[in-house]
């Protein structure tokens, strides 16, 4: 018989739900709070919804402090929801940038075209500050044979990432990165409740 993932509740909205669909916050030894989204860190964890709104909530209602039964030193709430969104932003460079060292990575607007007509892209990236007609034509062609698109940092930051110039679009080939890739990024985008800025 399969064992039953772990549940723990949300301190915000209260619902309770699987260990890994919730947000990890643990205690450095200094008692301040610290986002675990790896949920790998040593320690008592207490959870809250992937959603900028329940951890908002947990920490206006002082949740943390009756999880963790005491004194927790914590950022106000719309500095901690910043910088969970961050760390979930870095979590999202990072593996871009891994993906590029393994070589699963294509940039520039007519490479990326030519893999997604050659069908050896599985996920399209593109700068926030894209040209529209460029962008548009990317996302016609990846909405058309069904490959995920969505929107990364500047084109200087894509660049920096990929270790080249400015880069307003990139495609990661086929591969473990998209999948965990777009993992990520459904992370990001839930975090906000109007669906984020990714």
């Amino acid at each position: 018989m399969a064992k039953e993932a772990p549940q723990r509740s949300c301190l915000g909205c209260r619902s309770v739900k699987d260990k890994a669909e919730l947000l990890r916050f643990v205690l450095a030894p200094d008692r301040t709070l610290v986002p675990d989204l790896l949920a790998k860190l040593p320690g008592r964890g207490a959870y809250t919804c992937l959603k900028a709104g329940c951890l908002r909530q947990a920490l206006v209602r002082k949740q943390f402090q009756r999880a963790f039964k005491g004194e927790v030193t914590m950022a106000p709430a719309d500095e901690m929801v910043r910088l969970v969104a961050e760390r979930m932003l870095g979590h999202i460079e990072n593996y871009l940038a891994l993906a590029n060292k393994a070589g699963k990575v294509v940039s520039g607007t007519d490479t990326v075209l030519d893999s997604l007509r050659r069908q050896t892209a599985g996920l399209i990236l593109l700068a926030e500050d894209t040209a529209p007609e460029s962008a548009r034509r990317v996302r016609d062609l990846a909405e058309r044979i069904g490959i995920p698109c969505h929107s990364l940092a500047s084109k200087d930051r894509l660049g920096e990432l990929l270790g080249k110039e400015m880069r307003s679009v990139v495609a990661v080939l086929h591969g473990s990165f998209v999948a965990v890739l777009l993992h990520e990024i459904t992370r990001f985008r839930n975090f906000f409740d109007e669906g984020g800025a990714l």
